[in-house]
């Protein structure tokens, strides 16, 4: 596989790529979404979101007017026409998918619901996009925990096996499944000049996320109560990451999607050091350190549905092939998270708080 110089360039955002680009966001209302849309409109893009409203209030979509920046628009990726029409009106150049449902816990609840949306609205995009003469990057963002997990003690490479015991991360190696079988069908070779690639991060934390059953709101919403945060697996080790990482990943992608186009159409894993993948326990009594005053926690023995005990990413291919690489510690990763919340309980305009943590990450060394 031949990668020119680029490969050994250091992780830059290109802002002359993307200032003009029109670049479409599904997804722009959740956690990531949000952070990636700020991102977009920090670079100059031409940014549209389409997605449900946002799942929880407070969330960071509203809490850092989100939307002052780009065209905004709600629907469900399940609706294929109204999706195609998005494409037809908008003539997206970059799409980044990120629409999914996202938690492990409400998969089993609503397995239905994952399937559909994670599975079927992945086809919806890349449908519309094949549709569309205008796209010509396309990023499918799915999650670390489509490999079929083995409780292996080494890190999950790309060409690993896909799986999950869970609906969740069964939906999410689907995904994958159809990434593939649409890029070797219609965007390899056929007269469609699409660059297609999906992307699989580890696990995100950052300021503004209020989603149920995730570490950081969760020990959120137990300081504002006044309570100790419960946590229910504490030996689960897990790749954590700042939400920037990956995000900075997808960004870095796109261009070379765009610029090299079949040459970085593959998968690829945006994961911490080794040395910041940390079982929950280590994570949460770090947290509560830097957060001070208010924050305890203690442990949830009551029997709860399966979670993978562990799993950790192997980006080496991201680092030698994109040039991309972690920027920020997992001990600064959480003090700027720490940071952003007590901003936001101290009533400050988060919007300028998220762009200057955006920016503390672009320069940093």
């Amino acid at each position: 596989m031949g990668f020119g110089p680029r490969a050994l360039e250091s992780m830059v955002m290109d802002r002359a790529f993307w200032q003009g680009k029109r670049v479409l966001v599904t997804g722009h209302t959740g956690f990531k979404g949000s952070w990636l849309s700020l991102w977009l409109q920090h670079l100059g893009a031409e940014v549209v979101g389409y997605s449900l409203p946002p799942p929880d209030t407070p969330n960071l979509f509203t809490i850092a007017a989100v939307a002052d920046g780009m065209k905004s628009i709600f629907g469900d990726i399940r609706n294929l026409d109204m999706l195609r029409a998005i494409f037809d009106k908008y003539k997206p150049e970059v799409v980044f998918h990120l629409a999914a449902q996202s938690l492990v816990r409400a998969s089993y609840s609503d397995p239905v619901r994952t399937f559909t949306t994670n599975v079927v609205g992945t086809v919806h995009v890349l449908e519309a996009a094949r549709m569309n003469a205008g796209v010509r990057s396309l990023v499918n963002v799915t999650s670390d925990k489509c490999y079929d997990n083995r409780e292996w003690v080494w890190a999950y490479r790309e060409c690993d096996p896909l799986g999950g015991r869970d609906p969740y991360s069964s939906s999410k190696g689907c995904a994958e499944l159809v990434t593939a079988a649409y890029r070797d069908s219609f965007f390899s070779g056929f007269g469609n000049e699409i660059a297609v690639a999906s992307a699989r991060a580890g696990n995100v934390i950052g300021g503004g996320d209020w989603a149920e059953d995730r570490l950081v709101p969760d020990l959120v919403r137990a300081i504002q109560r006044k309570e100790p945060l419960v946590v229910r697996n504490p030996n689960a080790i897990r790749p954590w990451q700042h939400v920037l990482e990956p995000v900075s990943g997808y960004l870095l992608l796109a261009e070379r999607l765009w610029e090299e186009g079949p040459r970085y159409a593959q998968a690829w894993n945006f994961g911490p050091n080794i040395d910041d993948t940390k079982p929950v326990r280590w994570i949460v009594e770090q947290l509560t350190q830097f957060w001070g005053e208010g924050a305890r926690w203690t442990i949830d023995a009551s029997p709860h549905p399966h979670e993978a005990q562990n799993l950790t990413l192997d980006s080496s291919k991201a680092r030698a092939l994109l040039g991309w690489r972690p920027r920020w510690t997992i001990d600064k990763a959480m003090t700027s998270v720490v940071e952003w919340y007590k901003a936001y309980w101290d009533n400050q305009s988060m919007r300028p708080i998220a762009i200057n943590q955006i920016t503390a990450y672009s320069e940093a060394g």
